[in-house]
């Protein structure tokens, strides 16, 4: 799918990966709609891309489902959404306060999972009623996995369980919209340089960025942005979550 004059959707678009995939697309000529709690930041990277903000919560049924029809009533369609909304975290099951607060798990799947599951179902309803391109295309649908769906470490099994389940839907969910000509993919991202690694000292970032065997760094969101593209522009990536993690595989802590 040419990304020139598609619609899209990138929900927590006003920072960190979400932000930087909102500038690579509107680089590449697509219109952006920004959905995010954070009205500040989100309406400062929709100005920035010449898009739209939406004040949603992707928790919310109706919010979701009134956006979506706003965007589409401004664009006349929506081709696709690349969900980056997520929170992260750390408790362990036992510790020396007692068992994990049941309310904080219950809270990151309901926003890392769920929401994303919500955003899905509504834009697959928008995009299924676009006309067909060459390949068959109607829509494009990236969400965000991370490689903690796979060795997540411990502190993590609220993120783990939310991120590990964005992953296992990816292929049941690609398989299903496989007939409206709309693919689904994830992306799972390793340790990325956004501003909840820049509140660490320059020692810590550095430590972290060491632990990746290729390159040796922090990854850049700018990345992800790249990736994001590359998915909507490859007609053959479907069904499948992309590690982009340097070779990253977490140790337990």
């Amino acid at each position: 799918m040419e990304l020139c004059n598609a619609v899209f959707v990138i929900t927590g678009g006003g920072s960190e990966l979400g932000a930087a995939t909102a500038r690579v697309f509107a680089e590449a000529g697509a219109h952006v709609a920004i959905f995010d709690l954070r009205e500040d930041s989100g309406q400062r990277v929709a100005t920035e891309v010449g898009g739209q903000y939406h004040r949603v919560d992707v928790t919310s049924d109706a919010e979701v489902r009134e956006a979506v029809a706003a965007v589409v009533e401004s664009y006349g369609a929506i081709h696709g959404a690349v969900n980056c909304a997520g929170i992260g975290m750390a408790a362990k099951v036992l510790s020396h306060h007692g068992p994990h607060p049941l309310d904080v798990f219950v809270h990151v799947i309901r926003v890392n999972l769920i929401g994303t599951f919500n955003v899905i179902r509504w834009v697959a309803n928008a995009a299924r009623e676009n006309p067909t391109n060459a390949e068959g295309e109607r829509g494009v649908i990236i969400n965000t996995a991370s490689v903690a769906a796979f060795e997540g470490q411990i502190g993590q099994a609220a993120y783990a369980a939310s991120k590990g389940g964005v992953a296992s839907m990816t292929l049941p969910i690609a398989r299903e919209l496989a007939a409206f000509g709309i693919r689904v993919s994830a992306i799972a991202p390793g340790l990325f340089d956004t501003p909840i690694l820049g509140q660490l000292p320059e020692s810590a970032r550095a430590s972290l960025g060491a632990q990746v065997p290729f390159p040796p760094r922090l990854g850049k969101p700018e990345e992800y942005g790249q990736l994001a593209r590359h998915i909507v522009e490859n007609p053959m990536i479907n069904g499948e979550v992309i590690r982009l993690d340097g070779a990253l595989r977490m140790t337990p802590r």
